[in-house]
C-alpha cells in the first residue's frame, strides 16, 4: 500500500493524519454534511428515545430492555466517535486529524464496537433463556448477572481497546499518512506504517475471536436453541410469540454482522480506496441509526412507550 519504498518517518515526527473521506469533488461536500448530519441527529435522537422510554416505563425494566438501553447509548457512542470529526472537516474544507486524535479515535471506536458485539451476545443469551428456560427466567436473568455481564462487556471492550491503541504508539510511520476512510480505523492505521507489526497483527486476531468469534458463537447456539425449543411447541400462537420476541434483536445481528463481513469482503477484493470508504459507512452508521427503528416499529411495548412518552414532551416544553 504504497509504503515498501518510502523513507521511514519516526513516530515524534508524526503531527497528523488525513482523512480521505467519501469524496474530494467540493461541489459534493454540502450534500454529503447534509446527508451525514441528519444521519447522525437522527442516530442520537432515536437512541436517546430508546433510553428515555426503557428508563421512565417501569414495564420496560426488564433484562432485555436494559441490554437494548446500553446497545442505544454503545450506539450514540461510536457515531459521536465518528460523524461529527468528519463533519468539521467538511466544514473547515480540512482533512487533516492530529496523531493524538486519529489514536484516541481510534481507541473509542474499538470500546463501543467491542461493546456492541458483547451485548448482542448477551441480548441473545436473555432470549434463550426466556423462550428455553422461561419458569426460571426471572432466577436466571436476576439483575446481578445482568449488571454483571454489563459491566463484563465494559471492562472487556475498555481493556482491548487500550491494548491495542497502546501498541500503535510503539510504530513509526512512513511519510506517506492518508487513511482511505472519514474516520481513523485501526487497520487502515497499521497499513501506514514502517515498523514491524506482527505483534499489533497477534493482538488483532486474538481480539477478533474474543469480541466476534464468541458473541457471534453464543448468538448461534442460542439460536439453536430457541428453533429446536419452538418447533417442539404444540401452539402456533406460542411458535409466533416466541419468534416475534427474537424478531428485532435477529434483524439488528443481521445486520452489525452483515454490514461488517460485508466491509471486510470489500476491503479485500477492492482496491479502490473510495469503495472502502463508501463500505465502512454501512457498518459505522447505518446500523446505529436504524437499530431504534427495528426496535421501536417491531416491538408493541416500545411503541406503546414511545407514544406516551412523546405525549408527554410539549408539556415538559
Amino acid at each position: 500500500i504504497f509504503i515498501n519504498n518510502m523513507e521511514p518517518r519516526n513516530l515524534t515526527a508524526v503531527s497528523e493524519f488525513f482523512l480521505l473521506g467519501l469524496t474530494e469533488d467540493p461541489e459534493l461536500q454540502p450534500l454529503f454534511f447534509s446527508l451525514f448530519l441528519s444521519m447522525y441527529l437522527v442516530t442520537v435522537l432515536g437512541n436517546l428515545l430508546i433510553v428515555l422510554a426503557v428508563s421512565s416505563d417501569s414495564h420496560l425494566h426488564t433484562p432485555m430492555y436494559l441490554f437494548l438501553s446500553n446497545l442505544s447509548l454503545a450506539d450514540i457512542g461510536l457515531s459521536t466517535t465518528t460523524i461529527p470529526k468528519m463533519l468539521v472537516n467538511i466544514q473547515a474544507q480540512d482533512q487533516s486529524i492530529t496523531y493524538v486524535g486519529c489514536i484516541t479515535q481510534v481507541c473509542f471506536v474499538l470500546v463501543f464496537a467491542g461493546l456492541e458485539n458483547c451485548l448482542l451476545g448477551a441480548m441473545a443469551y436473555d432470549r434463550y433463556v426466556a423462550i428455553c428456560h422461561p419458569l426460571r427466567y426471572t432466577v436466571i436473568m436476576n439483575a446481578r448477572l445482568c449488571g454483571l455481564m454489563i459491566l463484563l462487556s465494559l471492562c472487556l471492550s475498555v481493556i482491548d481497546a487500550l491494548l491495542l491503541s497502546v501498541m500503535v504508539l510503539r510504530l513509526s510511520f512512513c511519510t506517506y499518512l492518508e487513511i482511505p476512510l472519514f474516520f481513523c480505523e485501526l487497520a487502515q492505521v497499521l497499513r501506514l506504517t514502517c515498523s514491524d507489526t506482527l505483534i499489533n497483527n497477534i493482538l488483532i486476531y486474538f481480539a477478533f475471536c474474543v469480541f466476534g468469534g464468541v458473541p457471534l458463537s453464543g448468538i448461534i447456539f442460542s439460536y439453536t436453541q430457541i428453533v429446536s425449543s419452538v418447533l417442539r411447541m404444540a401452539s402456533a400462537s406460542g411458535k409466533h410469540k416466541a419468534f416475534s420476541t427474537c424478531g428485532s434483536h435477529l434483524s439488528v445481528v443481521f445486520l452489525f454482522y452483515g454490514t461488517s463481513l460485508g466491509v471486510y469482503i470489500s476491503s479485500a477484493v477492492s482496491d479502490s480506496p473510495r469503495k472502502t470508504a463508501v463500505a465502512s459507512v454501512m457498518y459505522s452508521v447505518v446500523p446505529q441509526m436504524v437499530n431504534p427503528f427495528i426496535y421501536s416499529l417491531r416491538n408493541k411495548d416500545m411503541k406503546e412507550t414511545l407514544r406516551k412518552l412523546m405525549g408527554r414532551i410539549p408539556f415538559l416544553l
